[in-house]
Parts: structure tokens; C-alpha cells; sequence
């Protein structure tokens, strides 16, 4: 699914860990921040991290909390603690796991040649968006980027493109996919966890001159 033509494009930055960190992603322009609550990754924050972390935001800017393979107790103690984040399933969940916590939520998909992104678009019919990240060993952020000619033109599902964008090659990824959002993490960061105030606010700018090149083109 296409955005709106003249409509921008979300941002999200994944992986906050620090109070600064939060603050300068909010002033960098960010529409979402993204807590890892998988205790396997290197951005890894507990429920009631994310909890602190995430009141720090102000209205509009949206929390999400990304599990992997987690129990409904672990979902349940993120909720609790984040009450209004979007969530964002990583790893191998069913529909069923993703759709009976009953609350709106991403579903990654790990792309590679000869993966069929519209059939898997199809088994998740009630997902808000479909965050297309590369296939790599394990779960989580790689900071590899994939192969943007494998998303078909037609997906059904808003898409949130994610995989090694940074503030060099983000305005190039914008403009050939045409994504409803992006979502960045290490691109952003001086070492994992850890993010360059600087690198967040010019990934901000390099997605806002991506849109304002597409709207010029449409005029």
C-alpha cells in the first residue's frame, strides 16, 4: 500500500536506551521510537525501562515495543508498562500469536530472494504495517540493507522500510520504495544502544528532502 501522494513520510528510530537519547530523537522530527524488549539483543531495555523511557514522549510521538518470540506474560508486562505503545512482532509469530493480544501491531518480514511477500502480507490481514527488514542470521536490527526490487508494487499492507538505512542512502530508499514509513536504528547510532544526536537529525532531514522531491515531481 502506497502512502497519499503529498502525504510524509513517518520515521521511526529503534532501539532508544537513554533518556538523551529519547529527547533528541524527539527533536530530531521522529513520529516513533522503537524499545527492543528481547533480552538477546544489544538494545535490549526491560519492560519498566521502556515505561521510563517512553513517558519522556509528548503527545503524538508513538512508543513500540518490539518483542521476538515472546510469551503472552512478556507482552502483557510490556503493555502494562506501556499502555499505548503499537507493537512490533520480530521474530516467528503466527497470525494467532500476533492477532489475540488484540491491539494494533507490526509484523516484520526478513526479505530475500524468493521470498513471497504477498502471500505473507496475506496470512496477516489485520497487521498495521509490514516493516521489510533483510534476512540475516538470527532477529533483530542488522544494519544490512536488502534488495528494494524484491517489494512488489501491489503489497495490501502500509509499508515500513527498515534494513542498513542511514542518512546517506535513506532519501535513495524513499524514493524508489515510496514507503508509508522508515524505520532506522543502527544507521543512527556511535555505538550500539547509543545514539549520534547529529546522525538522528540528519536522517530526519534527508526523509523530509526525499518527500519534498516527490511532491515536486507530482507538481
Amino acid at each position: 500500500m502506497r502512502p497519499i501522494p503529498g502525504s510524509p513520510t513517518r520515521i521511526k528510530i529503534c532501539g532508544l536506551t537513554r533518556e538523551v537519547d529519547v529527547d533528541a530523537a524527539v527533536a530530531a522530527g521522529a513520529d516513533a521510537l522503537g524499545f527492543v524488549l528481547y533480552p538477546r539483543s544489544a538494545r535490549a531495555v526491560t519492560a519498566e525501562r521502556a515505561g521510563e523511557l517512553a513517558r519522556r514522549l509528548p503527545p503524538f510521538v508513538t512508543p513500540v515495543l518490539l518483542f521476538v518470540n515472546a510469551t503472552d506474560e512478556e507482552v502483557a508486562r510490556g503493555l502494562a508498562a506501556v499502555p499505548q505503545a503499537l507493537l512490533q512482532f520480530h521474530g516467528d509469530e503466527t497470525p494467532g500469536d500476533c492477532d489475540r493480544v488484540g491491539r494494533p501491531y507490526l509484523r516484520a518480514a526478513r526479505m530475500a530472494p524468493g521470498f513471497d511477500l504477498l502471500n505473507f502480507a496475506s496470512l496477516y490481514p489485520r497487521a498495521s504495517g509490514l516493516l521489510l527488514d533483510a534476512h540475516v542470521d538470527g532477529y533483530g536490527g542488522s544494519g544490512k540493507a536488502f534488495d528494494w526490487s524484491l517489494i512488489p508494487a501491489n503489497v495490501p499492507s502500509p509499508v515500513v522500510l527498515s534494513g542498513g538505512l542511514n542518512p546517506a542512502n535513506v532519501i535513495d530508499g524513499v524514493m524508489h520504495v515510496r514507503p508509508w514509513a522508515v524505520d532506522v536504528s543502527t544507521g543512527v547510532e556511535e555505538a550500539k544502544g547509543i545514539k549520534d544526536a547529529g546522525l538522528m537529525r540528519r536522517f530526519c532531514e534527508a526523509v523530509r528532502e526525499a518527500d519534498a522531491r516527490i511532491a515536486d515531481a507530482l507538481t
